[in-house]
């Protein structure tokens, strides 16, 4: 659910087995899918963003006074939700991020959530963030910002311990090429991430060098 349309993907073992790993299915009476940025819909195992088919009863009427911001929403008669995610031949749908914080690396499409729960399971690292900076053969290269634990300092050695952590538990080409320590890390009222904050700070200083 969102602000502008309620609940309509929800695991509930009362209609439906629950999937370890996955959100759940299209809610009764409602249609949800994976699309394109055209507003086609994806096939099963295929990443796009999630949509809900407008009209819905649970999805607002359109933001007031502002037609032109609700018209960008919507695509092909589906209500753009944000996220990233995949559906499987099942209809259960996996989260992989939020749409703007997808990574695109080496052709591979990348959440940061699953980098940043891996780094943070590294006992000198409290808190964590991924995102995507612009490369001209990757598209675009992984970077983190990292905070460190209590009274530990950030060094080279420590750079590569953190690399060969991930390397040794994510995919290859989902471990970080560049690692900036940080004093903290930019969150919402409620704890998240704010993520663009800190890609648009990385996009200020690389034109600022430019």
């Amino acid at each position: 659910g969102q602000t502008e349309c309620n609940l309509v993907v929800a695991n509930c073992q009362e209609i439906m087995p629950v999937k370890p790993g996955h959100m759940g299915r299209a809610a009764p009476g409602h249609r949800v899918e994976v699309i394109d940025d055209d507003g086609n819909v994806l096939g099963p195992g295929e990443e796009g963003e999630m949509a809900v088919k407008t009209p819905d009863p649970v999805l607002m009427l359109n933001y007031w006074n502002n037609q032109e911001a609700t018209n960008a929403k919507i695509t092909n008669g589906w209500w753009r939700m944000g996220d990233a995610a995949v559906k499987d031949e099942d209809g259960y749908f996996r989260f992989v991020g939020r749409a703007d914080d997808v990574i695109t690396s080496a052709g591979y499409r990348i959440g940061p959530g699953e980098i940043e729960d891996c780094l943070t399971k590294h006992p000198a690292v409290s808190l964590a963030a991924a995102i995507g900076v612009p490369d001209p053969v990757r598209t675009e290269n992984i970077k983190v910002f990292i905070k460190l634990t209590d009274g530990l300092n950030g060094s080279p050695e420590l750079e590569e311990d953190i690399r060969g952590f991930v390397k040794t538990r994510l995919s290859p080409h989902e471990y970080p090429r560049l690692i900036e320590f940080v004093s903290d890390l930019p969150l919402t009222a409620t704890g998240k991430i704010r993520r663009k904050d800190l890609r648009d700070a990385e996009l200020a200083k690389m034109d600022a060098q430019q």
